[in-house]
């Protein structure tokens, strides 16, 4: 069986996600004739938005990222470690 977990901290956690990515994605919004129809273009500034928060942002009380507390980084990334990094698009 499995146990659920229901706890502020994770939803904290998803809500500031959800909204640091809401922020970054607010220009997409139709504003003119003109607009992105793209979704390959949509989904790699999705992808670079989710990267930049979890590695190379640093929050400002505890001064890691979030790759860091999760174990996954020893140090924040910079922009060319992700350009470099060997992903599938």
């Amino acid at each position: 069986e499995i146990e659920h977990y229901i706890g502020k901290d994770r939803t904290q956690r998803l809500e500031r996600t959800n909204g640091t990515v809401r922020q970054q994605t607010g220009r997409w919004h139709r504003r003119q004739n003109k607009f992105g129809k793209v979704w390959e273009q949509t989904k790699v500034t999705t992808r670079l938005a989710v990267s930049y928060f979890n590695w190379i942002w640093q929050h400002s009380r505890f001064k890691t990222t979030a790759a860091q507390r999760a174990g996954l980084a020893e140090r924040p990334w910079c922009w060319h470690d992700i350009a470099i990094y060997p992903t599938i698009i």
